[in-house]
């Protein structure tokens, strides 16, 4: 009988951990998908030579070429002409390399033709049951011209196109919103859409965290931090920037996950900060904590405590220069803590 109902308990055991992986596996973006975010962040923010490796790696994981052709496509209406020219160049160009190389990609299916009648019939349609409810506003109302344009092309043209589906196009969406700047309002409606159709929250988390961690700057991100870890509350990252000692100016970019920054610490012979991405601070012991945007310079003088990082809902990424290379020395002290962190971050 013991033999039996320890049988019982850990068949049961394994029933429950199956059944959280694939719980797990359900709320993850599948490989294909997570190819897609990288895909649709680089061409958003321009960067062509980590959109080729992404292209690449599409490719690999099994996505068609027409598939890959569609979402560069439909780029084109979030993030501008400009940018999905130059990313269906690059893909051009990849292709004609992989040819050459005998690489032979699945073609895909092409879209089949649009639903009949008109573009912004079904567009607003479409625009619709992609919402969930009729879109409606005072911006519309104000210039009227651009709402018939989302109707008619975006939703009509665009996602009456069959050859992808809609979730496949708010992950997507999603991505390349997340890598631009200053598109808050419109991030947020697609998350809401993308919600409706199907995307979980689990799978947003990712697509936001995938994006905002490798596009933080166009400074390479590097490996993890480990060598310091032990001064640091969170992850960091950190890319060496310089090579050639004889300069006397080691350069390195750092960068931090959210909440993340570094123990209080001094240097000997001094610091700059040069903020390249996201947001973050930076405090001297008793003063008031500095707020950082990209393109902010902090030069911090010798043998003065102090510590920098990452905003509690943004990553940062800073170039930091070693000043007076050759005599200069660090000093770690105490982590800040949470307290102190919470009150030099609220602004309170």
């Amino acid at each position: 009988m013991k033999k039996i109902a320890l049988f019982g308990v850990l068949l049961a055991f394994f029933c429950i951990v199956n059944h959280t992986e694939a719980n797990d596996n359900m709320n993850a973006l599948n490989a294909k998908e997570q190819k897609i975010v990288a895909i649709a962040a680089y061409t958003a923010r321009g960067d062509m030579p980590k959109l080729k490796t992404a292209l690449a790696a599409g490719l690999d994981a099994g996505l068609t070429v027409n598939g890959i052709k569609e979402v560069l496509t439909q780029l084109y209406a979030y993030c501008g002409f400009p940018r999905s020219l130059n990313a269906l160049g690059c893909y051009m160009v990849l292709l004609k390399e992989r040819e050459a190389a005998g690489i032979r990609d699945a073609q895909g299916r092409q879209p089949g033709p649009l639903p009949a009648g008109k573009s912004i019939d079904f567009g607003t349609a479409n625009q619709t049951k992609l919402c969930g409810a009729p879109v409606r506003g005072a911006l519309f109302e104000f210039a009227p011209a651009i709402d018939e344009y989302l109707k008619a092309h975006l939703f009509g043209d665009i996602f009456g196109r069959d050859n992808l589906d809609w979730r496949t196009r708010e992950i997507a969406t999603i991505a390349a919103l997340t890598a631009m700047p200053g598109v808050e309002s419109q991030l947020n409606s697609h998350i809401a859409i993308g919600k409706h159709n199907g995307i979980t929250d689990a799978q947003v988390a990712e697509i936001l965290e995938t994006v905002r961690s490798s596009t933080v700057s166009a400074f390479p991100r590097g490996g993890e931090n480990t060598a310091y870890a032990k001064y640091f509350s969170g992850k960091s990252y950190l890319a060496r920037l310089t090579e050639d000692g004889r300069l006397n100016v080691p350069v390195a970019n750092v960068t931090f996950e959210p909440g993340c920054r570094n123990n209080w610490h001094s240097h000997t012979g001094g610091q700059m900060l040069i903020a390249v991405g996201g947001i973050g601070y930076y405090q001297e012991r008793g003063k008031t904590a500095r707020r950082l945007v990209p393109g902010d310079v902090v030069e911090i003088p010798p043998d003065v405590d102090h510590w920098h990082g990452a905003a509690p809902d943004s990553w940062f990424s800073h170039l930091a220069i070693e000043c007076n290379p050759a005599t200069n020395k660090n000093t770690w002290l105490e982590p800040v803590s949470d307290a102190d962190y919470k009150a030099a971050t609220s602004g309170k």
